[in-house]
């Protein structure tokens, strides 16, 4: 259960800021980087706050 609970807000992090970056006039390849790298680093940051 905690797994999918990191992993689901990793996720929705991802993608809000990907969707953000993407809006803000940057290319579709740098708004899924973005979001990739958002929802990577978010991950062991939310392991750690959901205990």
């Amino acid at each position: 259960m905690h797994a999918a609970i990191v992993l689901l807000t990793a996720v929705v992090i991802g993608l809000v800021v990907g969707g953000l970056t993407f809006l803000s006039g940057f290319s579709t390849s740098g708004a899924v980087l973005a979001g990739l790298g958002a929802a990577g680093l978010s991950v062991p940051v939310l392991r750690s706050l959901i205990r």
